[in-house]
């Protein structure tokens, strides 16, 4: 089983790798960087891991060999500064994915070997409007010894070993033959397999070693809730329910939310999201007595609402989003939300499922921003938010956002998240998210006592809220934020920059990283206009200049 590494040296690699720092030793608690332990099938506990990223930003950008280039082709450009920063054949690299954005453009790429992927060992870059360099993470390994690229395992073995070991089905998507990086510095040939269990809420991909047959890793599709909520309507019901005609945005949704262009419908059902009770069906009314009903209309309302108002901030097609029919604007089709309303179960690439009763829409917010920063962070993987810090910075980025889409004007208060959930002004966190440290005291050296993702997630997204105050309180507020992005107000820079940096973060960013990413795209939209806004808000919660290895630094650059 792939766990059965020592912590000395998780600590090791995570100190080769980390940014420079006069803190020593680091906190066990940077593991979290690189593995997470899962429970998956009938008590099976792994340990996964996954190489740690290296991440450099470069502010107004640095040059590659291809610069000189007329309109460079993205693939080459990408594959030629791989090559020459870390020293690597071209051959050793295979594009993945790509796309071109408002403020740069994106490559992602895998390490190969005998023409065969690494599955945890990637890079990422990004080139400015000026073709020049501005953004690199890279993951990529020197194995210590890589067993055979032909696999002595046939398929078939593999997936009978999967789904009993994980306890679902092989649920069709072609497999894949990948190598997987190990903790000890050797790599082994998998094969990669999906798995399901809809009963169970399990959706995985299974990593079966093709030489013994063993469980080497998962990567796990669903984001698990710790709540039993029904979002309704407005943040919580006591505020009223309203009736809205035509909310759809037809820039980000062009046939509106009932019609994919060949099908048509009167349901909760279209071309980015089908809500249902239970097993989605097309047929599922949009309106009909009791809460269940109410429950599935205004989730469908909810996530068609947050795919509109993502896609107008660069959450579209060709950067992976959610659609059955993607228009002509590149991507991959067929991959439409599933809202499966009061079940005990639920897959999630994304599908969210929301068990019985009770009735809050920060939830659903909050579940759907998963698809998002999952899409995004990696080219479109879902793998690249699988460590323990990058799986809890998810849950940070799902608060936020659900906090984003809630507030009304440019006061930014204390925020409570599932209040009405608990039925309890305190939520479902442990703190309100502040500015104020004695409201919220976590920091970024909290994490060093904290195992749990959703715990993590708080310093991350009590950060974000520190970010957004700053800016609301320097640009002031846009009440059209949603539609408008073209604005100069706060709210509309934060989701700018929100949105800009999870494709120029690494694969399974830490929180410095994170940090750096949001620095650099602002430099990419506003020419750095708001980086000591940035610094400052970071800085005020420990991850100032030279935090890193969950030990704080408060330093902000020279000028700030």
């Amino acid at each position: 089983m792939v766990g059965v590494d020592n912590l000395l040296q998780a600590v090791s690699l995570a100190i080769l790798y980390a940014p420079t720092t006069s803190a020593s030793p680091f906190p066990g608690s940077v593991k979290y960087t690189t593995h997470h332990v899962r429970e998956v099938g009938k008590g099976v506990r792994i340990e996964t891991f996954h190489p740690p990223s290296t991440y450099e930003t470069f502010g107004t950008g640095i040059d590659h060999p291809l610069v000189e280039r007329d309109n460079p082709d993205l693939e080459e450009s990408a594959i030629a500064f791989v090559g020459s920063r870390l020293g690597v054949s071209k051959s050793a690299i295979t594009f993945k994915s790509g796309f071109t954005g408002e403020t740069t453009r994106r490559a992602f790429v895998k390490q190969t070997h005998d023409g065969v992927p690494f599955a945890n060992a990637v890079a990422n870059i990004a080139f400015n409007r000026e073709n020049r360099v501005v953004a690199f993470g890279t993951s990529f390994v020197k194995p210590t010894r890589v067993s055979s690229s032909q696999p002595s395992i046939p398929i078939g073995d593999a997936i009978a070993k999967a789904e009993e070991l994980i306890d679902g089905k092989y649920n069709g998507h072609p497999p894949s033959i990948e190598f997987l990086a190990l903790p000890d510095g050797s790599a082994v040939l998998t094969h990669v397999i999906q798995i399901q269990n809809d009963k169970t809420g399990t959706w995985v991909e299974a990593f079966i070693d093709a030489h013994t047959g063993q469980l080497r890793s998962v990567t796990d599709f669903v984001n698990k809730f710790s709540y039993l909520v029904l979002p309704i309507a407005i943040e919580v019901p006591t505020e009223g329910f309203q009736v809205l005609l035509d909310p759809q945005d037809t820039v980000a949704s062009p046939l509106g939310w009932h019609s994919d262009g060949t099908t048509s419908t009167t349901a909760t059902a279209g071309n980015n999201v089908i809500a249902s009770k239970g097993a989605p069906t097309p047929q599922t009314p949009p309106t009909s007595p009791g809460n269940v009903n109410a429950a599935v209309v205004n989730a469908f309302y909810v996530v068609n609402t947050v795919h509109d108002f993502s896609y107008r901030y660069g959450f579209t097609e060709s950067a992976f989003n959610f659609q059955t029919n993607n228009f002509g604007n590149g991507g991959r089709e067929n991959d439409r939300v599933v809202v499966s309303v009061q079940s005990a179960a639920g897959n999630n690439n994304a599908d969210f499922a929301t068990p019985p009763d009770a009735l809050e829409n920060d939830i659903l917010v909050h579940e759907n921003t998963h698809g998002i920063t999952n899409r995004m962070t990696g080219g479109g993987t879902g793998r690249c938010l699988q460590t323990t810090e990058a799986g809890g910075m998810g849950e940070g980025w799902s608060d936020a956002m659900a906090e984003w889409t809630e507030h009304k004007s440019a006061d930014v208060p204390d925020y409570v998240m599932g209040q009405f959930v608990t039925n309890t002004t305190a939520g479902i966190r442990t703190h309100p998210y502040s500015t104020s440290p004695t409201v919220n005291p976590l920091r970024y050296s909290s994490i060093a006592t904290l195992s749990e993702v959703h715990d993590i997630g708080e310093v991350w997204a009590n950060m974000l809220h520190n970010v957004y105050s700053a800016l609301v309180g320097a640009h002031g507020f846009s009440t059209t934020a949603r539609t408008n992005p073209g604005g100069t107000e706060g709210n509309i820079v934060f989701l700018h920059l929100f949105i800009d940096a999870l494709a120029l973060q690494p694969c399974n960013p830490t929180l410095p990283a994170a940090r750096d990413a949001w620095i650099q795209a602002d430099a990419n939209r506003y020419g750095g206009a708001n980086v000591c806004i940035l610094w400052q808000a970071f800085a005020s919660r420990g991850l100032g200049v030279g935090a890193a290895g969950h030990r704080d630094s408060t330093t902000v650059p020279d000028g700030c």
